[in-house]
């Protein structure tokens, strides 16, 4: 088994002068992709790379990042990915973690971070400053000796707590679930085109535009620039596609933008969404403006993907759906037994893509992968429909009063007050005693009464001790390289 020839090469048979990868300027067929990302494989040959190496990527979204990637994986080496945009002491976290053999990378990020890069005294590919090297190569690259419990890629985990930490995963879970989520539940075709606010480094849109859409010989747009909703807005026009991938937060922020009533989203089937819960007074806002379903769902780095999600045309509000097919899953409480239904415990999840370990940490792996089963710390409860709600975090959950607190739950009841933008929710600890937070972005300018008002908006709308005994208004929320609110930070805020 190689990813190479499961994802790209096998499009030669019959979509070789098919456009396989378009941006703004250009498009690719996937007999070009493929020569490029053998050429890629060559040059790794050269370089003294072997199976089972590390190859780091620090690349922009675009045909280089594909080619390279897939050049890693075909000579049956290891892909780490890592955004190219972070400050020195990321990269020099990430070649020290990985311990890659090779960099790829552009040269204006090699440049910022020449210093910690020079000091790994490995080779340094920059895709634009080493095109004629790399053209030089043959478009003819052999296989690796690679099965389907080889490794291939590292997924790295959002880093919530502490540095993020590479999942290991081998050939087989991609192919798992892109037979399972991809094909069978989003029923993606071939002449589906992708987009996608998250970056390619991220394995949710490593997934959704780059494996999925090239696995059935469909098409995937990618830019260069950062995902801002003017950007998506502009592309969703340029390009017209029937996927698109996309977060809560952008979601949002594209409702707010005055492009959106002037973008025409006739040509979109289906919106995704996953990172972080989609709270149902966004998804009826979202339906209101385009009619386009959103497929709201959780994965992550230790799974590859999503492996829970609302199916099209079965879609409930507020819910993350149901399992998709192949996975299996457990809600446990403290005592290790599943819970009740209805009651809120902690998922435990199997199927055919989980990781086998993180790397470099045994205790955290034997604490995460237990057996046939992947424990990630997620919170869920089961309705009475058999649709799992998401809860939050282990470490987010909140006892306040005695009596357990989803921080997911405050937030979406927030939301649905007309003068919260964004907000998240954290606890404190004061003297023993948990009391929560709540950080807003306000519509307009908040004044000495906003705060009462949304404390009384929560209080009249749950359970009163569910109300956040304190509200704090910020201009932005801190986020993390993949868009999750970064939690820490905001209980850093708070002394």
């Amino acid at each position: 088994m190689n990813l190479a020839a499961y994802f790209l090469a096998h499009n030669l048979a019959h979509r070789a002068d098919k456009v396989a990868l378009r941006t703004e300027h250009a498009c690719f067929t996937f007999g070009e992709m493929h020569a490029a990302s053998c050429k890629f494989g060559n040059l790794y040959r050269t370089l003294g790379l072997r199976e089972e190496d590390r190859v780091l990527l620090a690349l922009n979204d675009g045909p280089a990042f594909a080619a390279a990637w897939f050049g890693v994986v075909r000579i049956g080496a290891v892909v780490t990915m890592m955004n190219p945009g972070v400050p020195p002491d990321d990269y020099a976290y990430y070649l020290r973690y990985t311990r890659a053999k090779v960099l790829v990378t552009e040269f204006a990020f090699y440049e910022a971070n020449r210093e910690v890069i020079d000091r790994a005294g490995i080779p340094v590919v920059c895709v634009d400053r080493d095109v004629d090297e790399i053209e030089a190569f043959s478009a003819d690259c052999p296989y690796g000796d690679t099965g389907p419990d080889d490794p291939s890629v590292w997924l790295f985990s959002s880093g919530s707590s502490g540095k993020p930490k590479g999942c290991v995963h081998v050939n087989a879970d991609f192919v798992f679930n892109t037979e399972r989520y991809a094909k069978q539940v989003l029923g993606v075709r071939e002449h589906d085109i992708t987009l996608g606010v998250p970056k390619l480094f991220f394995g949710y849109a490593t997934g959704t535009n780059l494996m999925f859409p090239w696995a059935v010989g469909a098409t995937t747009c990618l830019f260069p620039e950062r995902s801002t909703p003017e950007t998506m807005l502009a592309h969703i026009q340029r390009f017209r596609p029937t996927i698109v991938t996309n977060v809560p937060t952008m979601i949002h922020k594209m409702l707010a933008s005055p492009e959106c009533d002037r973008t025409d989203f006739s040509s979109v089937r289906l919106v995704l969404s996953a990172g972080e819960a989609l709270p149902g007074e966004l998804y009826t806002r979202w339906m209101a403006r385009t009619g386009v379903e959103i497929l709201d769902g959780i994965g992550s780095a230790e799974m590859f993907h999503i492996y829970i999600t609302n199916y099209p045309g079965d879609v409930k509000c507020g819910t993350l759906g149901r399992l998709v097919p192949g996975y299996e899953a457990r809600i446990v409480g403290d005592d290790g037994r599943d819970v009740a239904p209805g009651d809120i415990g902690t998922i435990w999840v199997k199927g055919g893509s989980n990781a086998i370990c993180y790397h470099g940490d045994r205790a955290k792996s034997r604490d995460t992968f237990r057996g046939e089963w992947t424990v990630t710390g997620d919170q869920f409860c089961i309705d009475d429909e058999g649709r799992f709600r998401y809860c939050g975090r282990a470490d987010d959950l909140l006892k306040v009063g005695g009596v357990y607190v989803s921080p997911v739950e405050v937030e979406n009841c927030l939301l649905a007050h007309p003068r919260v933008f964004e907000c998240a929710v954290v606890g404190v600890d004061r003297d023993g005693l948990t009391s929560t937070v709540a950080f807003v972005v306000p519509v307009g300018q908040a004044d000495d009464d906003l705060a009462a008002t949304l404390q009384s908006f929560v209080k009249t709308s749950l359970a009163p001790h569910k109300y956040p005994r304190a509200v704090r208004f910020l201009d932005t929320l801190p986020r993390n390289d993949r868009g999750k609110v970064a939690r820490g930070e905001l209980k850093g805020m708070l002394g």
